[in-house]
């Protein structure tokens, strides 16, 4: 991640502070050093809190960021991975399979990035192709039958954009995850953990709660493919992604997602078990809230929460 002047000089100060109290010794009074700590913790900290979106995407990029089975490993038990979509064949990218949570038995579906080139290029940098996206649903479907809870991590900047996707059905699958998302009859919990990209994201994010980590992303197009389109300049990313409102706060504000989860400070990559207790609330609250509820609420609450994004004008007829 491109580093910010402002997070570099701050660490200078944090480090300087380290160094004087190491020189004052244990018999110098430490008054001064603690009011000198706690004045370079609270910049870092408003710091953080006033991250641009620009910034935050760096964040949600971050290749020491908590993946989906990061969380599996910290979260669950008893996970055991499904794979292939019973038509064409595996795809890495996409992950799912049956595990217990707090001792209930659950679906955990997800995108996987690679934190160096060789996992990445195997994950294909965690784009998924349509037998991902099938694989998905074929899970989704037996949580369904079995009566399971969904709870999906996404994690791509897109759906895989290649002419072999595209002829194996790459829409057709997205959409037809869209439609069969919005009338499955049991829990949906869908959490942004870092990328949420267009309709690679989306196809796997239709639920009854959609929480965003703090510093992460959710965007109908990355602020690269927007700068490239609009001033056909990738450069100026860093202002498309202020106009595309992408970040948690923008989201939470329309109306899109339904809470915000927060990071450790500095980032859920500093410290990912401080950040998977974190979402550890907030998943383990919404499902008992969801639990709670019969499957003809929730599917009318599903699809009237998705029917309330956006903004409509009915033509004035004369």
């Amino acid at each position: 991640m491109k580093r910010d002047h402002r997070s570099e000089e701050i660490e200078k100060l944090e480090r300087e502070v380290e160094d004087l109290r190491r020189l004052a010794g244990p018999e110098e009074p430490s008054g001064e050093l603690d009011r000198l700590r706690t004045e370079v913790l609270q910049l870092r900290r408003e710091f953080y809190e006033h991250l641009g979106a620009w910034q935050r995407t760096l964040l949600a990029r971050h290749s020491q960021r908590p993946y989906m089975m990061d969380y599996v490993r910290l979260l669950f038990e008893d996970f055991h991975e499904l794979h292939g979509d019973r038509a064409y064949g595996e795809d890495p990218a996409m992950i799912a399979g049956f595990a217990k949570y707090h001792g209930r038995p659950v679906v955990v579906i997800g995108q996987q990035k690679g934190r160096d080139t060789k996992q990445r290029v195997a994950l294909n940098f965690g784009q998924a192709k349509p037998e991902g996206y099938r694989k998905a649903l074929r899970v989704m479907h037996m949580a369904a039958k079995f009566g399971r809870p969904i709870l999906t991590f996404v994690d791509t900047p897109g759906a895989y954009p290649g002419l072999d996707a595209e002829e194996r059905g790459q829409a057709e699958a997205i959409a037809r995850n869209l439609r069969e998302m919005a009338r499955l009859p049991v829990p949906i919990v869908v959490t942004i953990t870092g990328e949420g990209g267009s309709g690679g994201a989306l196809a796997i994010a239709v639920g009854d709660r959609v929480n965003m980590l703090e510093n992460s992303i959710y965007s109908v197009i990355s602020p690269e493919g927007c700068a490239s389109i609009l001033w056909r300049d990738p450069a100026k990313a860093e202002v498309a992604a202020e106009a595309l409102r992408i970040t948690a706060r923008d989201l939470r504000e329309l109306g899109i997602i339904d809470e915000i989860i927060p990071e450790p400070e500095g980032g859920a990559h500093l410290d990912h078990e401080v950040s998977a207790a974190l979402l550890d609330r907030v998943l383990d609250r919404s499902l008992r809230d969801l639990l709670a509820l019969t499957p003809a609420a929730l599917l009318e609450g599903r699809y009237n929460k998705f029917r309330r994004m956006g903004q409509f004008f009915e033509a004035i007829r004369t």
